[in-house]
């Protein structure tokens, strides 16, 4: 039996650039992607914090060190530069592999500035 379980996460990463003419893709800055495991040219989902938009992508390497999210072609309709988006990742793992299962996150702060990093969420309270 497999179950698809989140990956990795950017949590509330900035849009840097919103870029139509661009082929389709979502540039991520190349130590984000090394740091949360997300590969190049992996299919990412992307939630919209500020309008609630979400969509489907993948991943491109942006420049290292740039802090870059770039939402290129058709999805350039869904976040402007700045809007606040959550980026997930998603694979299927095996009941072995989930025994020893941990998702990787990223939590950014303002400005696209790594706050910390993670690997459970907090239980929510009522």
């Amino acid at each position: 039996m497999h179950a698809i379980m989140l990956k990795a996460k950017l949590h509330r990463a900035e849009v840097t650039h919103a870029v139509l003419d661009y082929e389709g893709s979502c540039a991520i800055d190349g130590e984000w992607l090394d740091l949360s495991g997300i590969r190049e040219y992996e299919q990412i989902q992307i939630y919209n914090v500020d309008n609630g938009e979400r969509f489907t992508t993948y991943a491109i390497r942006g420049e290292e060190g740039s802090r870059m999210i770039s939402v290129n072609g058709a999805a350039a309709h869904k976040a402007k530069v700045g809007d606040r988006v959550i980026i997930c990742a998603y694979a299927h793992y095996s009941e072995a592999e989930l025994l020893n299962f941990k998702p990787r996150m990223l939590y950014m702060a303002p400005g696209n500035e790594l706050s910390h990093t993670s690997n459970a969420i907090a239980v929510q309270v009522a």
